[in-house]
């Protein structure tokens, strides 16, 4: 029920009544309609200024420019604020509006999708956004499903249909939903469904996509409802004709929606470091403002009524308190230029130029798809140098979601390699040559395989060979569908079982049909018929399936596939021998990251079989433990088989994914994987890729059901780790739990064992409870891996947030589907793949590509240059300012701290326009230390911005220590120099506009010279743009200086012939060279020092960059490395198999008739990514002999190891 309470709607349970609009409506239930975009045209001007607002700076401008409206307190124009901030807020507007009219355009494209309404008793297309809960709807074959619909009847028999969720939990293969006996009777009779009446009571809307619960109220009968009986917003329907379904939830309220996160406002660690600092030099200018304005009152007071004579004011001040408190305002106006709007244009502009870099760099375009690298948002370049955790989905996103049948072990004999006519093995390629399969008109043309001797072998009718494929093409759960004649097309429950079928049917035994009673294999081109008497179904505990069938010559065979540890433990004693040389070849392909299964068989005794079947069929009525009295009967059978061989899949990893993975790891980013697979399934991708290796000391699965199983096993896993661990008692201090944290915090750096934590995922529910969820963060911070599996989009983004929170770190997101957007969204930066499940995360992405092995580059190239470029484009354009307007400073205690500027007021509007802009700019876009090819050879050069190194509080105070010394020098050095100075005639030099000449000239060499020696790579651009801009000054300041401008504009241009009559003065250049010694040389002497006795990684990288530059090292690229594993099961179903639903042909319908077909690595791992680096790493082999004695391993451990004390000394 719902009921309101101060005007809020608060929903208990939800009663729906079918084809009754006006009983629906009256509880006010969510339209259909949905909204992913921020503004509309009402809201988008307040809320987005709001939000710009929000930056510190922006006020502080806005504030500045009500300053400058009052005539008694300004000494500059108004329009010089309000010009460039208009301008800031309005390129910040345009680019947000670009960015909600992509999401606006998004949500009417869901929006306006049709779909066929049962209204008014006919059916009638209608837009997704008139759909209203309560509805009948009517969905066809590959449509996508409008709401959460309660399913009531299908073309399929029994009311089944199928559907794929890839949409709402990534997987693609088909799942069965299946309506109730009542309903699936109306079938398409439209007059039945519009007569339709039935009221559904159910949970209210939540965001758990695996339970449903409800009751069905029709014809005074009440029918449960459970998961099985709902299609949820998001699926496609598959394989089924047409189907009827009742909206139950609609629009906001469905479970895909409510797994969706809110668009947030996302903004960088540096914007919220830089808010900091502007309240920070606010604080310091109202410091600078208060203590002229006291001078000011002070001189006022004891000399400023004598200077009335000489200078005769337009109105006199009575009191020097009042003058004192216009000078404070006067001083706020002329010292804003510390932090001047300009900075902020010069950081949009370089972040924009940083996301062009994205979008152009060919090396992240992926022609196959014609699909660029796209950074979708402007404002996190930055933030990419700076991530620690990665949280990945899986399927499509480190795997291209493809099942190839790779090799094979039959009868003691591997199949699957390549080897030369010397008998030495060939590596294959795309380019090696595939097995002919063209004796089987049936066979599928997508399917390679290079081993011609497999081939030859069933040609040749060796029995096992045969046997094998016999196997694979009757123990399964398959569904064929033959569209045309030999058109095959397999719906496989699981991707691997598909992948054995297809690899069957290209040997020469295709799997064509099947009944509830019988399996037809075309058999080398000849038809057989099987009688299928039982399927003894797979499930997690007993890890095989096996099929129980009746050859055509009346011979029983049970024929049985699964786990090799399962399966070996069910032998006849006489496959020893074999047992071992098979255990043999499993352990090569589990060395390669292939999923293996072991494959047997057993003859039935007839009579023995009748007993056993009809103890199945008592067990099968039965109500109480039915699943185990089961479990017993199929182990009574399943005993004394004969071993056949074993297979070995591969679930192909998009190209790449191990060496990413292996460089982002030895850049100590952390990644997991939250995948909505199950626990095998992430187990396998997981070795596949090398997350889990079997070298590790050991690998922790949380499963329990109950969150004190769940807390247990997470302590139990933490005391393995680390030991037992004291509990700090209840009274302690806030320091001493400080101190145990931190201890903690530090040992998690330090720690160098490896091991690896599964959680699944209705242990990952109790798990993120707020009692549990800091015991789940420490045990998988202390993990090198970390595996969810099972969890819903919410649970995703819940991880996500959690690290968030707990760990403050900069996190990263990124998937394909839409079950990835809500994690997407909560991350820090999310990332899209462009792949094969829709654009949902694209679309809701910052930046979006098409393959994962691009987010290397993605962040070891232009993450960290964008992190390293805008932290070297603060600190100098901090220093700069600085160094610049501090002058004003101390020239207020020889002006009578009158407010008067130091310079001419054209050079304080041109300095930041012009003087200086452009060669901050190409600084900030095209520097770096090091080239893209050290980047990604020397992953080490990651962790300055993990540490937040390169600007931080330390670094903004440090770059304005030396503003404020510049300042001082180039203040007084000329003063002093002026003070008994005289021109070439014996005229006096020092009169105030000379001697502003003279500074500005001296301050617009020094910041040149300084931006020379904090430019790290010269280009073309760099030099144009610094020696450029010195000369504009020159070429601008004598002709504002000349006698012409004044004549035309006298009271604007009042340094006449200043710049003609200064600066062709010897003493003057000496007064500026000497200034600009005094300014440069204490920083190219610390510079020096420092990096002489203090190298960073980065000037090791830099030198051994500037020593190979002649003869460049060929670039070394990352392996996939072969490791030696235990064999892992190769079923990957995501729930219990399809068994029993095919025996029971509820699942069939009528087809027609067959016909012939027409004539015709852990530590190792780790070491061995190293030495292949070797020549390049770091200075590894050049630092110290001691470091080639402790390895690669321990040199990352004592990087680890000091990193968590680094982080929190830099964090501040």
């Amino acid at each position: 029920m719902t009921f309101c309470a101060k005007d809020t709607w608060i929903e208990e349970e939800r009663h729906v009544k079918a084809n009754d609009r006006d009983y629906n409506d009256k509880f006010l239930y969510a339209a259909n309609h949905i909204k992913t975009s921020k503004y509309n045209i009402f809201t988008f001007l307040p809320i987005n200024l709001f939000e710009q607002f929000q930056r510190v700076a922006n006020a502080y401008f806005l504030f500045l420019l009500i300053l400058q409206l009052i005539p008694q307190i300004s000494s500059l124009s108004w329009f010089t604020t309000i010009v460039p901030l208009a301008l800031v807020l309005a390129v910040t507007a345009v680019k947000d509006a670009t960015d909600d009219y992509f999401r606006h355009k998004s949500d009417l494209q869901v929006n306006t999708r049709h779909s066929e309404l049962l209204i008014r008793g006919r059916l009638e297309s209608e837009k997704w956004m008139n759909v209203r809960v309560g509805d009948l709807i009517k969905l066809e074959n590959n449509q996508f499903v409008a709401a959460d619909i309660l399913l009531l009847s299908s073309s399929e028999p029994y009311g089944l249909c199928y559907i794929e969720t890839a949409e709402l939990d990534g997987e693609t293969n088909l799942k069965v939903r299946q309506a109730l006996t009542v309903t699936s009777e109306l079938g398409a009779d439209i007059t039945g469904l519009a007569e339709f009446d039935g009221e559904v009571v159910c949970e209210p809307p939540n965001n758990r996509l695996d339970r449903f619960t409800g009751t069905l109220f029709w014809k005074d009968n009440k029918y449960p409802l459970d998961n099985d009986k709902m299609l949820l917003r998001g699926c496609v329907l598959r394989n089924t004709e047409w189907c009827f379904g009742m909206v139950i939830f609609a629009g906001l309220q469905t479970k895909l929606m409510q797994n969706c996160g809110k668009t947030k406002f996302k903004r960088t660690s540096i914007d919220r470091l830089m808010n900091t600092l502007v309240l920070w030099i606010f604080g310091f200018l109202t410091c600078m403002g208060i203590i002229l304005a006291v001078g000011n009152t002070i001189w006022e007071e004891r000399v400023g009524r004598m200077f009335r004579v000489y200078l005769r004011w337009d109105e006199v001040l009575s009191s020097s308190v009042f003058s004192g408190f216009l000078t404070f305002w006067s001083y706020v106006i002329i010292l804003n230029t510390v932090v001047p709007i300009s900075l902020y244009v010069s950081v949009e502009v370089i972040r924009l130029g940083h996301s062009y870099f994205i979008n152009w760099d060919r090396r992240m375009y992926y022609g196959r798809r014609d699909t660029p690298a796209e950074a979708r948002t402007t404002t996190l370049n930055e933030e990419l140098g700076q991530v620690e955790y990665v949280f990945s989905d899986k399927t499509g996103t480190l795997t291209q979601n493809i099942m190839a049948f790779n090799k094979c072990s039959i009868d003691g004999k591997t199949y699957g390699e390549v080897f030369d006519e010397f008998g030495h093995k060939v590596e294959i390629t795309e380019k090696t040559p595939c097995v002919d399969f063209s004796f089987n008109p049936l066979r599928d043309r997508r399917f390679r395989f290079h081993d011609g001797s497999l081939a030859e072998a069933v040609k040749l009718g060796e029995p096992t060979a045969h046997e094998f494929f016999r196997l694979l093409a009757l123990c399964h759960t398959v569904m064929p569908e033959e569209k045309s004649e030999g058109d095959l097309l397999y719906q496989a429950q699981s991707p691997d079982e598909g992948a054995l079928v297809t690899a069957a049917r290209n040997f020469g035994f295709v799997f064509r049909a099947r009944t509830p009673e019988t399996i037809t294999v075309y058999e080398m081109g000849t038809p057989v018929t099987y009688q299928l008497l039982a399927i003894l179904d797979f499930n997690n505990v007993r890890k095989r399936m096996s099929v129980i069938v009746r050859t055509p010559e009346g011979r029983l065979k049970l024929y049985s596939k699964g786990a090799d540890t399962i399966i070996f433990d069910r032998l006849d004693p006489s496959n020893e021998e074999l047992m071992y040389t098979t255990s043999e070849h499993l352990n090569e392909f589990a060395g390669e990251g292939l999923r293996t299964l072991a494959l047997a068989y057993k003859d039935l005794d007839e009579d023995l079989f009748e007993e056993w079947m009809k103890k199945l069929h008592f067990a099968s009525t039965v109500l109480d433990n039915r699943e185990d009295i089961l479990a017993a009967l199929y182990e009574e059978i399943e005993r004394d088989l004969m071993l056949l061989g074993a297979t070995a899949i591969e679930d192909k990893l998009q190209e790449g994914v191990s060496e990413t993975i292996a460089c982002l790891t030895l850049a100590n980013i952390k990644i997991w994987v939250l995948t909505g697979d199950k626990l095998e399934t992430a187990m396998n991708i997981g070795y596949s890729c090398n997350m889990l290796r079997d070298d590790m000391n050991e690998v922790f699965i949380i499963s329990g059901h109950t969150a004190q199983e769940v807390q247990q096993q997470l302590r139990g896993a933490r005391e393995r780790i680390v030991g037992p661990r004291s509990e700090v008692p209840n009274g302690a201090t806030d320091a001493e739990k400080a101190d145990r944290n931190r201890k903690d915090s530090v040992f998690e750096e330090t720690f160098t064992a490896e091991y690896a934590l599964i959680v699944n995922g209705h242990s990952l529910a109790h798990a993120l409870e707020a009692h549990t969820e800091a015991v789940l963060l420490d045990t998988a911070c202390l993990c090198k891996t970390v595996i969810c599996c099972r969890v819903t989009p919410l649970q995703k983004a819940q991880v996500v947030e959690l690290v968030k929170r707990r760990r403050g770190v900069v996190t990263l997101a990124i998937g394909d589907g839409a079950n990835d957007v809500s994690m997407i969204k909560t991350a820090h930066i999310g990332v899209g793949i462009s792949g094969q499940e829709g654009m949902q995360a694209v679309l809701a992405s910052d930046y979006s590509f098409a393959q994962f092995r691009y987010l290397q580059r993605l962040l070891l190239v232009h993450g960290r240059w964008s992190y390293f470029r805008m932290c070297n484009f603060l600190c100098y354009f901090f220093y700069k300012n600085f160094a610049f307007t501090l002058v004003h400073f101390w020239f207020g205690f020889f002006c009578g701290f009158s407010a008067q500027t130091v310079y001419d007021q054209w050079f304080i509007t041109l300095f930041n326009i012009v003087y200086t802009s452009l060669p901050v700019l190409a600084m900030g876009l095209f520097d770096k230390d090091v080239n893209e090819q050290n980047s990604l050879r020397h992953p080490k050069l990651y962790e300055p911005g993990q540490l937040n190194l390169l600007f931080n509080k330390r670094q903004f105070f440090l770059c304005t220590l030396q503003g404020v010394y510049t300042s001082f020098a180039l203040f007084f050095i000329p003063y002093g120099a002026f003070w008994h100075a005289v021109r070439d005639d014996g005229s006096h030099i020092s009169d105030q506009q000379s001697f502003a000449v003279t500074i500005a000239t001296s301050l617009v060499i020094v910041v040149s010279v300084q931006i020379g020696l904090d430019t790290h790579s010269w280009t073309v651009v760099n030099h144009f743009y610094i020696w450029g801009s010195v000369a504009v000054y020159f070429a601008i300041t004598f002709a504002m200086h000349c006698d012409g401008i004044f004549s035309i504009f006298p009271s604007h241009f009042s340094f006449v012939g200043t710049a003609r009559n200064s600066l062709t003065q010897k003493s003057v250049w000496l007064v500026i060279l000497l200034t600009t010694v005094v300014c440069v040389v204490p920083v190219v002497a610390v510079r020096f020092l420092r990096a002489d006795l203090y190298p960073t990684h980065a000037d090791k990288v830099r030198r051994l960059q500037q020593a190979s530059r002649r003869q460049r090292p060929q670039e070394q690229s990352l392996k996939r490395v072969r490791r030696t594993s235990s064999r892992r099961s190769a079923y990957a179903a995501h729930q219990e198999g399809y068994g029993e639903l095919i025996t029971s042909g509820r699942n069939m319908k009528p087809g027609r008739p067959v016909s012939a077909p027409p004539a015709g690595h852990g530590a190792s791992w780790i070491e061995s990514l190293l030495r292949k680096r070797s020549d390049g790493a770091i200075g590894v082999a050049t630092e110290t002999q001691g470091a080639r004695a402790a390895g690669p391993r321990s040199h990352s451990a004592g990087a680890e190891g000091t990193g968590q004390s680094k982080r929190q000394q830099s964090r501040d």
